[in-house]
């Protein structure tokens, strides 16, 4: 299959004189990509590229988003970020899956280009501590970690994962485990690899489990095994959860219907958008002809960051990497700042909002927020 081209930049011209300044945008767009993930992702970041030029751009002058679709390919964005390297790109942004983002993270790093990860979660985006990189959603092993309080909460002790192979799965088991178990928890694995839908229900009840989580890959075998567990009225009352956020997006509710509700899930929201946040609300509704995800927050709130540092140092890549501890920018969630964590290798943002939501069953459009950490 041929893979539709990577689209232009948001002005539509990819700006070669010197004209504009211009930001890389790493997005999802095809498949076996998240699509609507990077839909969302890039609305953000259209929305507040625009509202940056009609604000009079980064000191008079225009600035550009280059998109390149990553299709969820880490070799395909670690190409990008190189192609975007020489096209002068004073920044690189954005990127949804955790796995793609880590091998943008090590591109950018090795060859002296910020990069602002939007929404990988990835603790370990790259191998060493690096001064080129920061994150605006939170390491996984904090929002996990939430979620792994809100299932004791519920009074879930027996959980099983159905799994399947990925450095960002196997991080999400292991989070779960270690804070699980000193509570009394246990973490069951199920191998996709070696398993079908069916069996899932047969390891559950085997299992005495009351809870089962999904660290899969959507629409499949996610869907699949949401229907298998819903029918089977031995594990009427199991809890099916999917802390990576699989529930948040349209093409969840649109696969399954009424058995996509209550599922609970995380996303990086407050409870209350800043003034900025309501406004930009209001303008992504339009944008999306859809409520927006917090995929699309994180994207407009990335640019908005950008933007600031790039007022200050123009598109000077070394000036922008030294700036990120002085950052201090009002975005829709909240005032982003960065600072370094431990175990954190790259700048972190670290009030990043977090809930576990789910849909609710009487109105599945409806969010419901359970937990917030």
């Amino acid at each position: 299959m041929t893979t539709p081209p990577s689209p232009p930049s948001s002005t539509g011209v990819e700006r070669t004189d010197g004209s504009s300044v211009r930001i890389g945008a790493l997005v999802p767009l095809t498949r076996p990509g998240w699509i609507e993930a990077g839909q969302h992702l890039l609305a953000g970041l259209e929305l507040a590229v625009r509202e940056v030029n009609d604000g009079g751009g980064i000191a008079g002058r225009p600035l550009d988003l280059v998109v390149r679709d990553t299709a969820a390919d880490p070799r395909r964005a670690a190409a990008a970020v190189d192609e975007l390297a020489r096209l002068g790109v004073a920044a690189v942004a954005g990127e949804y899956h955790s796995v793609v983002a880590r091998a943008a993270a090590a591109r950018a790093d090795a060859l002296g280009l910020p990069f602002l990860c939007s929404s990988a979660v990835l603790d370990a985006l790259t191998e060493q501590p690096t001064r080129w990189v920061a994150r605006l959603s939170p390491p996984q092993s904090r929002g996990w970690q939430v979620y792994a309080d809100f299932l004791l909460g519920a009074g879930h002790s027996r959980i099983a994962v159905a799994t399947q192979s990925s450095v960002y799965w196997a991080a999400g088991t292991r989070i779960l485990r270690d804070h699980l178990a000193p509570r009394g928890g246990a973490v069951i694995e199920l191998d996709m690899s070696a398993l079908d839908a069916t069996a899932v229900c047969e390891e559950l009840v085997g299992n005495r489990a009351t809870a089962l989580l999904l660290l899969v890959g959507h629409p499949e075998p996610a869907v699949s095994i949401v229907k298998s567990v819903r029918r089977d009225q031995r594990i009427a009352e199991i809890m099916i959860g999917a802390p990576a956020g699989q529930p948040e997006f349209a093409e969840w509710a649109t696969s399954l219907g009424t058995d996509s509700a209550a599922i609970p899930f995380l996303r990086y929201l407050p409870e209350r958008l800043t003034p900025l946040g309501v406004r930009v609300e209001t303008a992504l509704r339009e944008q999306l002809a859809a409520a927006p995800s917090f995929v699309a927050f994180e994207g407009y709130d990335t640019v908005a960051v950008l933007a600031d540092l790039l007022r200050s140092n123009g598109a000077d890549r070394a000036r922008t990497a030294e700036s990120w501890p002085r950052v201090a920018v009002e975005g829709t969630r909240g005032q982003i700042r960065f600072s370094r964590v431990p175990g954190i290798s790259v700048w972190q943002w670290t009030g990043t909002p977090i809930q576990v939501v789910d849909r609710d069953p009487a109105e599945p459009d409806r969010l419901r927020i359970l937990h917030v950490g």
